[in-house]
C-alpha cells in the first residue's frame, strides 16, 4: 500500500533510529527459520528478509521496488506454499487489517512463520499518534496494541512465540534530540517494558491434528447359542 510521507520519514534521523532497531530484531527473529519460500509484505524500502537462509525471498505490494506487485489484502500465492511472512507496519496503516491476517494464515504451511512489525499505541508514540492523527506517517496510522494483536493471532490459530519492544525515547525528529534522549532505551527496558515506541512479534501457524473418533458400539453381547444333539432315528445302526 501506498503510505504518504513514508519515504521521508524513513530517510530523518527519527526513521533511521526506528528502522535499525526494528531490522536488527527482525533479523534475529528469521534468522533460525528454514524452509523453501519467505514473504516480505510492505515497505519495500528496507530487507528484513536478510539475514534470512530460504531459497526463494519475495517482496509483495501495491507499489515500490516489489518482486509481486499485489493488493495486501488479496494475495496472489497458493493456499499452505509459503514458509515465512514478515508484516513491516502494514496493518496499522490498512483498512482491512483482519483480511490481510486471513490472507497470511491462509498463504502460509502448517508450522509457518510470521513476523510482524508495529507501532505500540501504548508508549509516547501512540500519544503523539491520538493527538496528531492528522499529520504525516507515521501518526496518520491506527496503531495495534500488542494484546489485541496477539487476539487476533489466537483466533486464527496462531501461536507468538516470540517479542521484543523498543524506542523507548520521545518520537523526537532532530538526531541531536535523539542522541541526548538514548540513555532512556535502557531504563525503559527495565523498567517500562511495555511501554515502547515498536514492537516485533513472531508467531507460529499451529494446525491441530484430527482426532480419529471410533464408534461406540451399542447394545448387549450376543450369547453362544448351545447346540442341541440330533435326535437318532429308532433302528439306526442296526
Amino acid at each position: 500500500m501506498s503510505i504518504p510521507g513514508l519515504d521521508d520519514w524513513l530517510a530523518s534521523p527519527a526513521g533511521q533510529y526506528v528502522q535499525d532497531w526494528e531490522q536488527r530484531q527482525v533479523d534475529q527473529a528469521v534468522a533460525d527459520v528454514f524452509g523453501f519460500n519467505a514473504l516480505q509484505i510492505g515497505q519495500p524500502q528496507a530487507d528484513f528478509l536478510r539475514a534470512n537462509r530460504i531459497p526463494l525471498r519475495q517482496k509483495a505490494g501495491d507499489c515500490g521496488a516489489v518482486d509481486v506487485l499485489c493488493e495486501c489484502s488479496a494475495l496472489p500465492f497458493a493456499s499452505h506454499s509459503i514458509d515465512l511472512v514478515v508484516l513491516p507496519h502494514v496493518l496499522e496503516f490498512s483498512d482491512e487489517p483482519h483480511h490481510i491476517l486471513r490472507e497470511v494464515e491462509r498463504i502460509l504451511i502448517p508450522e509457518g512463520q510470521l513476523v510482524i512489525v508495529g507501532f505500540n499505541p501504548i508508549s509516547l508514540w501512540g500519544v503523539k499518534q491520538r493527538l496528531n492523527r492528522g499529520g504525516d506517517y507515521p501518526w496518520n496510522g491506527n496503531y495495534l496494541s500488542v494484546n489485541r494483536l496477539r487476539d487476533w493471532l489466537q483466533l486464527l490459530s496462531f501461536d507468538v512465540d516470540r517479542g521484543s519492544l523498543g524506542c523507548y525515547l520521545p518520537p523526537v525528529e532532530q538526531l541531536k534530540w535523539i542522541n541526548r534522549w538514548r540513555f532512556v532505551e535502557k531504563a525503559g527496558q527495565r523498567w517500562w517494558n511495555f511501554s515502547g515506541g515498536v514492537y516485533v512479534l513472531r508467531a507460529i501457524k499451529r494446525t491441530h491434528g484430527m482426532r480419529l473418533i471410533k464408534p461406540k458400539w451399542r447394545g448387549k453381547p450376543v450369547r453362544a447359542k448351545a447346540l442341541r444333539p440330533i435326535a437318532q432315528k429308532e433302528g439306526h445302526g442296526r
